[in-house]
C-alpha cells in the first residue's frame, strides 16, 4: 500500500530539477543553491536597501538607486572581498589617528 507522506516531486531537487536523474545528488543540490543565492535580493552597498539582482557574471545591480557594481559571480560580496575590504578599512583608519 501507498504511503500517505509522499512528497511531490521537485520539492527537494528545487530548480535543479531540469537535470532529471543525471550528474548525481550532490552536484545537483550545489547547483540549486548556488541559483538560490544568485537569484535572491540583496542589500545595496550604497542605499542599504533590499533591492540588488544579478545583472550577468560578477555584475550586480540596485533597482532602487541604480548603482552598478562588480562582485563575485554569484554572491554580491565574496568571503575574501570582505575580509579586503576590513584590512583596508583598518588601514584607512591607521591613517587618520
Amino acid at each position: 500500500m501507498a504511503s500517505s507522506t509522499h512528497k511531490a516531486k521537485g520539492k527537494v531537487t528545487r530548480s535543479a530539477g531540469r537535470f532529471g536523474c543525471r550528474y548525481g545528488r550532490f552536484v545537483r543540490k550545489r547547483v540549486a543553491d548556488i541559483e538560490a543565492v544568485s537569484r535572491a535580493l540583496h542589500t545595496c552597498p550604497k542605499c542599504d536597501m533590499l533591492s540588488v539582482q544579478r545583472r550577468g557574471t560578477g555584475i550586480w545591480e540596485c533597482r532602487k538607486c541604480g548603482f552598478k557594481f562588480a562582485g563575485g559571480s554569484y554572491v554580491p560580496q565574496t568571503p575574501a572581498m570582505k575580509i579586503a575590504k576590513r584590512a583596508i578599512d583598518r588601514t584607512v583608519e591607521e591613517h587618520r589617528k
